[in-house]
């Protein structure tokens, strides 16, 4: 255990939890467009994507650009290693400049062998392409001679044209070690920045949320895990003492290789453990749920056991394997925080799968071995009443229509108030960075509780940020934006209550931290996990109806949580995209367990057996297990919300919201929607193949007494009258 909290304190944490580097650029050029800007930072973005993932960029007035780098505490050092962006240009002999630093699209460093089979160290280019038809120019009229890469008047690599390129890649060779071919690689990425930049400072700062939020949310984890640690070993027991110890096991496991892979944990990193803590737990539930239904069938303690696991491994697999298929595509096409979320959910769900699959499994058998093998300590399966849920389904879809529109009336109105259809936050709008220097060095919990009110009061704000310089009583205060009578009333504010000294406060418009590519790289992503998830559900359950309602069902959800956003004004920041991909991933995870109970039960259905019948006892048969999971995410989100800081809270709650409406739409809206489709497409099929079906039907409803004996597929049938005791078609074949 104390290795385990070792490795706790090793992991990198986030700007908001821990602090880190902040470093402010100045642009050279005079008059920057807005477009120049924007590209700029994009590019920067990119690039200290390799320290963090959770690095942030922003425009801070009308020609700075600040980077904030989390879990560094050398500023000099980041800034020696990331470089001094500044001109790059590509130079023929003459002199004459035949490439610039924008026309490079990547740059990275390589390790291939040559013809001799001798490693070297190279150089990959990749062009815009724009500087592919530069480049296949320049190379071709300098074939045998130089090109001079030229980094703020310097020449830093003067490799030999061997070739005319032309297919927009090119390779520079020559490195004596990766590390030189990795610098080289470093500046002239750097160097491809539209803006040449200098630095104006650079600052150590501390944690946004403070070390308060870092405790309360380990002890908020902690309560969670103890809560539902109860509740598992209440639930008939034993059997579930295993889901306890491999939960344990999980979180170790979680542990060690958040800090084994360099993985910086922030708030949303956080979602992302929540959310596949709940998985870990729902496998479990799921295996033993099936073992007390084939120790309800007569099987025996080990028979059990075995065929337990096996009928749940389908529905863990495919649970498990969209929601990562969803990680790694936003892993791969996210920015920021969405690629921190991912991260965590990705390594949580592939732990879970091998605790539940695995860990659990070993856990069971050994104790089983060692003679505990009482069918009481393995539970046993209650009877349960068949729930109807498809009568009930106009009343779901009605719900859950309601509260939809109600959000998007919500929106109208907010616009229509000229507050906006949502409350957003920095991250999303900017706002205003004020630095304050105080007569004393005042703690985090001090200025959360002093200084914070008092900002908030006087702005009108209740999403202020704050970061405490290091080595300094200074002190970021970042709002929404100012104007100048706002700004001389924050100013007397600080100057009456801290006695601080106006004069030394300085202020700046700065830009938000989610750039519109950042929003755009978050919705693209999204909108391709959703089709990659529709398309696996198609491929691994052979009908794009069980896909269809899957994704419908995650959208309702998603609404769901906008619709609460829009109504209680929570503020629409970062969290909101982590909020929002948590539900995606939780939803979806729900709604397999139960189209893996219904494809199952197709397989064996009685040809005489109502389909309607067969999916109100596959969503009964599941019932237990989509409220006792839900009921433990819940539970670990509730306690996160009661001891949590105010930025907690406001992650919390929607995520509480988001999990209430995914046990609704796993429970009421999946399957009765999948069985609505199946319906009507029985429906279209009876109606395509039985062309005079429309006039034997009316005389049926007409006299009672005629009924259809064609063939099916026929354009023609006879019609016979027949005794009173049989009053409907032939039924259809189709199961």
């Amino acid at each position: 255990m104390q290795q385990v909290r070792e490795r706790q304190k090793n992991i990198k944490l986030g700007l908001d939890l821990a602090g880190g580097v902040s470093i402010t650029y100045q642009v050279k050029d005079e008059n920057p467009t807005e477009e120049e800007m924007k590209d700029t930072i994009y590019k920067l973005q990119k690039r200290v994507e390799q320290y963090s993932t959770e690095a942030t960029v922003y425009q801070e007035g009308s020609d700075r650009i600040n980077i904030e780098i989390p879990g560094v505490s050398d500023a000099n050092a980041i800034l020696e290693e990331l470089g001094k962006p500044g001109s790059l240009e590509f130079q023929d002999a003459e002199g004459n400049v035949v490439l610039e630093g924008t026309d490079i699209k990547t740059a990275s460093a390589k390790t291939s062998q040559d013809n001799m089979g001798n490693k070297q160290y190279i150089v990959e280019l990749n062009l815009t392409d724009e500087g592919k038809t530069k480049f296949a120019e320049a190379t071709e009229a300098n074939i045998g001679k130089q090109i001079a890469i030229v980094y703020d008047d310097e020449i830093i690599s003067n490799p030999k044209v061997n070739e005319a390129i032309t297919g927009g890649q090119a390779y520079i060779d020559g490195m004596e070690s990766y590390e030189e071919a990795d610098n080289l690689a470093s500046t002239i990425r750097i160097g491809g920045l539209k803006l040449e930049l200098e630095e104006l400072s650079s600052k150590v700062v501390g944690a946004q949320l403070g070390e308060e939020a870092i405790s309360t949310s380990l002890m908020a984890g902690a309560i969670g895990l103890a809560i539902v640690f109860i509740l598992c070993v209440s639930y008939i027991c034993f059997r579930d003492l295993h889901s306890s110890i491999a939960l344990v096991i999980y979180t170790g496991i979680v542990i060690v290789l958040l800090n084994a892979f360099n993985i910086t944990l922030t708030l949303p990193g956080i979602a992302g453990i929540v959310l596949s803590i709940g998985m870990a737990v729902d496998a479990n539930v799921i295996i033993f749920a099936r073992v007390k239904e084939e120790m309800a069938a007569g099987k025996s303690v080990k028979s059990s056991l075995k065929s337990g696991f096996q009928k749940a491994m389908s529905a863990i697999v495919d649970g498990n394997m969209t929601t990562l298929i969803a990680a790694i595509v936003l892993w791969v096409k996210g920015t920021g925080s969405v690629k921190g979320f991912a991260q965590t959910l990705a390594l949580g769900i592939v732990v879970s799968m091998f605790t539940a699959l695995v860990v659990t499994r070993i856990i069971i058998y050994s104790l089983y071995a060692v003679g505990l093998r009482s069918p009481k300590l393995y539970g046993s399966q209650k009877p349960r009443k068949e729930r109807d849920f498809l009568k009930r389904r106009v009343l779901s879809f009605s719900i859950s229509l309601v509260i939809i529109v109600a959000g998007f009336a919500m929106m109208g109105v907010n616009s229509a108030n000229g507050k906006g259809a949502f409350k957003y936050s920095l991250e999303f709008m900017g706002g205003t960075s004020s630095t304050v220097t105080f007569d004393k060095d005042y703690s985090i919990e001090e200025i959360d509780s002093k200084i914070v009110p008092v900002v908030e009061k006087v702005t009108g704000d209740k999403n202020v940020q704050f970061q405490k310089v290091k080595d300094s009583n200074a002190v970021v205060i970042k709002t929404i934006s100012l104007d100048l009578e706002a700004r001389e009333a924050f100013n007397k504010a600080m100057a009456d209550n801290f006695g601080v000294d106006a004069s030394t406060i300085t202020a700046e418009n700065i830009s938000s931290t989610v750039s519109s590519e950042m929003r755009t790289d978050a919705v693209v992503a999204l909108v391709i996990a959703t089709v990659c998830m529709l398309l696996y559900i198609w491929f691994r359950f052979k009908d794009i109806r069980f896909g269809t309602s899957a994704v419908i069902a995650l959208l309702n959800d998603v609404l769901f949580v906008i619709a609460f956003y829009a109504i209680s004004r929570t503020s629409v920041g970062n969290t909101f995209i982590a909020c929002i991909l948590t539900i995606v991933g939780y939803s979806i995870n729900a709604t397999i367990v139960i189209f893996d109970r219904i494809r199952e039960e197709l397989k064996t259905k009685k040809k005489n057996e109502e389909l309607s019948g067969l999916v109100n006892r596959c969503i009964t048969d599941t019932l237990t297990r989509s409220i006792y999971t839900n009921a433990t995410t819940f539970i670990m989100l509730a306690v996160l919300y009661v001891l949590g800081v105010s930025s907690i809270k406001e992650f919390a709650m929607p995520l509480m919201v988001g999990v209430l409406g995914g046990t609704f739409s796993s429970i009421c809206i999946t399957g009765p929607l999948w069985y609505v489709m199946k319906q009507d497409c029985k429906k279209n099929k009876r109606g395509r193949g039985n062309h005079d079906i429309t006039p034997v039907f009316a005389l049926r409803s007409t006299y009672g007494k005629m009924v259809c004996n064609e063939k099916r597929g026929s354009v023609s049938g006879d019609c016979r009258e027949i005794s009173d005791s049989s009053d409907s078609c032939p039924p259809d074949t189709e199961s």
